[in-house]
């Protein structure tokens, strides 16, 4: 009878020289990434660089792309926690990015939306970040930045998947054990 755990979703660990050697080199790459881009928070070029933070653009980001939500639609899509997000999202209402307003259809439910300055703001940092990202891939061919951002996002997909199937087992898809005690 099959297993039911997320860890016997994981695919099997690679069974050769090279398939081990290629995941090795992946993980590497993927640390290194990640160092580079705490080191530069991906923070973009000129004023904007650095001046916001990642939480709060994934969190604007988010309300510009899908409208104003409730903070529980909110972490549902950015796959955290609600208590997360309403800590989040505080100092953004304090600093007149995020607004709250009543639910247009229930009064009682109040709604996150990105304020006019919020979007500007937002716009003034994507701005940026899109100047860097031009910058680190000055030289590459259209095709390679489409073929990257295809498989770059291809990889955070299925490594938000594979956290989400982990969290609803109720074990660390990472680790590959299976349901935590």
């Amino acid at each position: 009878m099959p297993s039911t755990s997320a860890s016997s979703d994981l695919p099997a660990p690679a069974e050769t020289p090279a398939e081990a050697g290629l995941l090795d080199a992946l993980q590497h790459q993927v640390a290194v990434f990640a160092r580079r881009a705490e080191q530069t928070r991906l923070g973009g070029v000129g004023q904007a660089r650095n001046s916001m933070d990642r939480a709060a653009y994934l969190l604007l980001n988010r309300l510009d792309l899908e409208g104003p939500m409730g903070v529980k639609a909110l972490a549902g899509g950015m796959g955290i926690d609600s208590s997360t997000v309403t800590r989040q999202v505080a100092p953004l209402v304090d600093s007149g990015l995020v607004k709250r307003t009543s639910h247009p259809e229930d009064g009682r439910a109040v709604v996150l939306a990105l304020s006019p300055r919020g979007l500007a703001r937002l716009e003034e940092v994507r701005s940026s970040r899109r100047e860097l990202m031009a910058r680190v891939t000055d030289g590459w061919a259209e095709q390679e930045r489409e073929s990257f951002t295809a498989l770059l996002t291809r990889f955070n997909v299925s490594l938000s998947e594979l956290m989400a199937a982990g969290a609803e087992a109720g074990s660390d898809p990472a680790s590959g054990a299976g349901p935590a005690s």
